[in-house]
């Protein structure tokens, strides 16, 4: 697989002698958000939307159940099968990545004027992990005394979006992690989501507790616990997010899950300016803008407050 600086130099939007145009084309736009999400865990598997307008609509398109009707020879009775139609909203936020490099970095570098491409590469994988850390616990409502107010405060999350609309299971009651508690937790999810689409969604610690906690069951109780449940709880797969916190765990189909990005997504590069010869700086910043939403809040779930893993 080429790595995000060969698919960004290959859409030509950001070969270092020609960066400083920027915008890129809705291919190269395409590329590179596509790559930059392959850095992630999450982002790969969830849904991606491109718009050209900031805010605007994403239609969904369903249709009911037990729909099929008796035939009756030579009879219409004038029956018809709905279509439901309904839309959700949307609107993207602006965020940016800004970087910058010292002439004498680059000088004194082994890696020489490479050095420039290695933290281009570095940078944009870092802007996956950002963005998949923001769609996930983005929070408008982060106090700002938070250390991490700055990031945060820039949009409302998948989390947050789960824990306000979702189902939610508070596992302040269990005292240890338990088989139970996923149980409980995908009962509150209607049977029709239930369609082997579902994926948990936590911390890998918390996965990694979860395996060893089946272990020491088996020491202290024998027995012995079927290999899949050490990481398909209740026959579901778990996803390890890395950005998310031990004390919760998600449940639903990642492709429930949306990122709506636009087209105007920027790549500059200065060398000039009064900063950039006074300093002898070379200058970076990526321009994009993201809004996370959620098609079907009835298909999601959350587990909270669970057993602390100290």
């Amino acid at each position: 697989m080429l790595s995000n600086a060969q698919i960004i130099n290959k859409a030509g939007a950001i070969q270092t002698s020609s960066l400083s145009h920027g915008l890129l084309n809705p291919e190269q736009a395409k590329k590179f958000i596509k790559q930059t999400f392959d850095a992630a865990n999450l982002l790969p598997l969830v849904r991606h939307v491109m718009r050209t307008a900031k805010s605007g609509e994403i239609d969904k398109i369903g249709i009911a159940a037990r729909l099929l009707r008796k035939k009756t020879e030579n009879t219409d009775d004038g029956y018809r099968a709905d279509v439901i139609t309904r839309v959700i909203e949307y609107i993207c936020k602006a965020t940016r990545l800004p970087w910058e490099i010292t002439e004498e970095t680059l000088r004194e570098n082994i890696e020489g004027q490479q050095l420039e491409a290695v933290i281009t590469e570095l940078m944009t994988t870092q802007l996956g992990i950002d963005l998949e850390d923001l769609c996930l616990n983005g929070d408008e409502d982060t106090p700002s005394s938070d250390k991490d107010y700055e990031f945060l405060c820039q949009n409302d999350g998948w989390i947050k979006q789960i824990s306000n609309g979702g189902h939610v299971y508070d596992a302040s009651g269990d005292s240890v992690m338990n088989l139970d508690i996923f149980y409980k937790t995908l009962g509150q999810i209607p049977n029709k989501y239930n369609n082997g689409k579902l994926r948990w969604l936590m911390s890998p610690k918390r996965a990694q507790q979860w395996e060893l906690y089946l272990m020491n069951q088996v020491i202290e109780k024998g027995g012995a616990v079927p290999e899949s449940v050490y990481t398909q709880p209740v026959h579901i797969p778990s996803i390890p997010c890395p950005s998310m916190s031990d004390n919760k765990i998600l449940l639903t189909d990642p492709k429930n899950l949306i990122v709506v990005n636009t087209y105007d997504m920027k790549i500059r590069k200065t060398t000039e300016g009064k900063e950039a010869i006074m300093q002898d700086k070379r200058f970076y910043v990526c321009h994009l803008d993201l809004d996370p939403i959620i098609e079907e809040l009835d298909a999601t779930a959350i587990i909270t407050n669970l057993p602390s893993l100290d």
